[in-house]
C-alpha cells in the first residue's frame, strides 16, 4: 500500500485506491512465493498500461529485508520472492504461540450457531449422520479457532409424528413380549433396539399397560402387504395406542422410546468427540408457543392462506417451487412449522450467522426455510445450509453392508468400533461435503503411507521418536540456541518444510471461512510428506551443536503443527506407532 499511496500522491494514480490488495501465494514456484494482480486491476483507472504501472509500483516498494527479489511477469504480475530469513522467522512464532500458533481473531467474537446432526430420535446414528458430525463438529472447531464464537447445538425432533410411531412401535413390541400376537406395522420401527426398549418397559411394568390385539387393531385401516396404505395403518395405530393407554401411560412409553435413544446418541457422539453447547428440544418449542407465534406473524403479514381446510405458507412468492402446508385439515401442525419456527428463534437469540449442516437430501428444504425468514421480516442471507453427501463403504474394493442389529443400516458405532474414531473423524472431512465419500475401510485400518492418516500420524510420532533418540544418547537440546542457529537451516529439505510450516494459518483461516476442512486434511498430508522427506535426507542428531539445536527447533515446530490440525480435526497426535 506504500508504494501505491506514493503513486496515488504523486498523481500516477488518480482514481481511488482499494481498501485490500490481493496477494496469492503462486503455483509455480519459478514464479516466486507469492503474485499480485494490483497493476492489471488499476491500469484502466490509471489510464496506463498494466506493466508500466507494476513497474511503477514495484519503483515505489519500500526495501524489505524479508524480500529477496521482485520481479514483474507477463502482462503485469508482480511476483514477490521470500528471503530464507523471512521463513525462517517462523519458528519463533511456533515456539511463542505453540497451540496457539495459526489461530486468529478475524472473527472478532462474532456469535454464530452451527447445528448439526439433529437426528430423529427414533433409532441409533449411522455412517451417515457420522460424516455429518464429523464435518459439522471441524466446521465449528474452525470457525472458533478463527475468532468467533460459536455455539453448537443439535436440535432434539421430540414432537411430532416420527416419534409418534416410535412410540407406537414400542407399544406393539411391548404387547407381543405381553403375549399378544399381531402383524408388526410395515411402517412400524422395526430394529432390535427397538425390542430393548419395549422389553425395558415390560420389565418395569408387567401387563399393566397390556390390551388384547384383536382390539388394537380391531376396524383399523389395512396395511400395504394386504393392499391398503401404509401410512393410514400406522396413523390409525397411533391414535388407537393414545386412546387405549390414556394420556399418562402413552407419555411414558413416548418418554421411554425418546430418552432411551436419545441416550444413546448423547454417548455415541460424545464418544467420537462431539460435543454441543445446548441440545434445544422440538417439544420445548411447542409448548412456549414460539411455533403458533411464526404461525401468527406469517398470517398478519399476509403470507398464509386456506384451502381444504388446512393452512397453507404462500412459499412461491419467495422462490420456492410450490407453497407448503403448516397446519393440516386435521389440526395439526407440520414438522415444517416448527422449523420455521426454530430458524425464527435461532435469529432472535442474536446470532449474526445461523449454519445447517443437513443431508443432502434436504436440499429442496433450503429454499422454502430461507422463504420463511424472509416472509417473517429476517434476513434470510444470515442462513447457511452445508449439506452433507452420503458415505458409502467398501471392503476389499466392494461395497459392503456390515452386520447390524437393526439389519438395515450401518452405525456409527459399528464405523468407530472397526476403524477407530481417528480414522472416522479424518476420513469423513477428506473431501468437500457435498461430493460423494467412498469410505474405504481396508485403507483406513492400514498402517501404510498409503493411508493418508497414518501418514500424518506418523510424523509427529517419528519427531517424539527422534526425542527420545537424544535422550538415550545423552545429548543437548537449546531451542534458543535453535531459534539464533536458524539462517543454518539452508538445505532445500529445510527451506521447503519451513515454507510449508509458514502456511498453515493461512490454510486454518481458508479452511474455516469456506467451511472446507478437507482443506486442512489435505495440508496435513502434505506437510508430513515434506517432513518425512526431510527426515529421509538428512541427520538430526548432528555432533555441531548449533545445527543439531536449529533442526531440533524445525522439527519440533513441525510436531507442533500437525497436533494442532489434528487436533482442530478431532485427531488425534500419538507420540508413538
Amino acid at each position: 500500500m506504500t508504494a501505491l499511496h506514493d503513486l496515488h500522491s504523486s498523481g500516477v494514480i488518480a482514481c481511488e485506491l482499494p481498501e485490500q490488495i490481493v496477494i496469492e501465494r503462486t503455483r509455480d514456484r519459478a514464479h516466486g512465493d507469492f503474485a499480485c494482480n494490483i497493476a492489471m486491476v488499476l491500469a484502466k483507472l490509471a489510464r496506463s498500461k498494466p506493466r508500466e504501472l507494476a513497474e511503477r509500483i514495484v519503483a515505489h516498494l519500500p526495501a524489505s529485508a524479508q524480500l529477496a527479489e521482485v520481479a514483474i511477469a507477463g502482462p503485469g504480475f508482480i511476483n514477490f520472492t521470500m528471503a530464507e530469513s523471512a521463513y525462517q522467522a517462523v519458528l519463533a512464532q511456533i515456539v511463542e504461540a505453540g497451540e496457539a500458533f495459526g489461530r486468529s481473531d478475524l472473527g472478532q467474537d462474532k456469535p454464530v450457531q452451527v447445528e448439526f446432526v439433529s437426528a430423529n430420535p427414533t433409532g441409533p446414528l449411522h455412517v451417515g449422520h457420522g460424516r455429518g458430525a464429523a464435518y459439522g463438529a471441524t466446521v465449528a472447531d474452525l470457525l472458533a479457532a478463527v475468532g468467533f464464537r460459536v455455539h453448537r447445538e443439535y436440535y432434539v425432533n421430540d414432537a411430532g409424528r416420527q416419534m409418534e410411531i416410535l412410540a407406537t412401535s414400542v407399544w406393539l413390541r411391548y404387547l407381543e413380549l405381553a403375549g399378544e400376537s399381531l402383524v408388526f406395522p410395515s411402517n412400524g420401527y422395526k430394529g432390535d433396539y427397538v425390542w430393548d426398549i419395549a422389553a425395558s418397559l415390560h420389565r418395569e411394568l408387567g401387563d399393566a399397560l397390556r390390551h388384547p390385539a384383536v382390539d388394537v387393531f380391531a376396524n383399523i385401516p389395512l396395511d400395504e402387504p394386504q393392499g391398503g396404505d401404509k401410512e393410514a395403518h400406522i396413523d390409525a395405530l397411533t391414535l388407537r395406542a393414545k386412546a387405549m393407554l390414556g394420556a399418562a401411560d402413552y407419555r411414558r412409553v413416548f418418554d421411554r422410546g425418546l430418552d432411551t435413544i436419545l441416550a444413546d446418541i448423547r454417548q455415541d457422539l460424545e464418544e467420537f468427540g462431539v460435543a454441543y453447547e445446548q441440545w434445544y428440544s422440538e417439544r420445548s418449542l411447542v409448548e412456549s408457543g414460539k411455533v403458533d407465534l411464526a404461525i401468527e406473524r406469517l398470517q398478519a403479514a399476509g403470507h398464509i392462506y386456506e384451502q381444504e381446510g388446512a393452512l397453507w405458507f404462500r412459499s412461491t412468492d419467495f422462490g420456492d417451487e410450490k407453497d407448503r402446508v403448516v397446519v393440516r385439515d386435521n389440526g395439526v401442525k407440520t414438522y415444517f412449522a416448527s422449523d420455521i419456527a426454530y430458524h425464527m428463534e435461532k435469529l432472535e437469540r442474536g446470532f449474526e450467522r445461523v449454519i445447517d449442516v443437513w443431508g443432502a437430501d434436504h436440499h429442496g428444504y433450503v429454499p422454502r426455510v430461507k422463504a420463511a425468514l424472509s416472509a417473517l421480516g429476517d434476513d434470510p442471507a444470515k442462513l447457511d445450509v452445508l449439506l452433507v453427501q452420503f458415505a458409502i463403504l467398501y471392503r476389499g474394493g466392494e461395497r459392503v453392508q456390515m452386520s447390524t442389529r437393526s439389519g438395515s443400516f450401518v452405525t456409527l458405532r459399528e464405523l468407530r468400533d472397526e476403524v477407530g474414531n481417528d480414522a472416522a473423524r479424518f476420513f469423513y472431512v477428506m473431501r468437500k461435503c457435498e461430493q460423494h465419500m467412498d469410505f474405504d475401510l481396508d485403507l483406513a485400518k492400514s498402517q501404510s503411507n498409503d493411508n493418508p492418516l497414518f501418514y500424518i500420524q506418523y510424523a509427529h510420532a517419528r519427531v517424539c521418536s527422534v526425542l527420545r533418540q537424544l535422550d538415550e544418547k545423552g545429548l543437548s537440546y537449546d531451542q534458543a540456541a535453535g531459534l539464533r542457529h536458524a539462517p543454518l537451516l539452508s538445505e532445500s529439505h529445510e527451506t521447503e518444510l519451513l515454507r510449508s510450516l509458514s502456511r498453515y494459518p493461512e490454510v486454518l483461516e481458508a479452511a474455516a471461512l469456506n467451511h472446507e476442512p478437507h482443506q486442512l486434511a489435505h495440508y496435513l498430508r502434505e506437510l508430513a510428506n515434506d517432513f518425512h522427506t526431510y527426515y529421509n535426507a538428512h541427520q538430526f542428531l548432528v555432533d555441531e551443536a548449533g545445527l543439531r539445536d536449529a533442526r531440533l527447533t524445525l522439527i519440533q515446530a513441525a510436531r507442533q503443527v500437525l497436533a494442532n490440525g489434528l487436533a482442530l480435526l478431532g485427531v488425534s497426535a500419538p507420540e508413538s506407532m
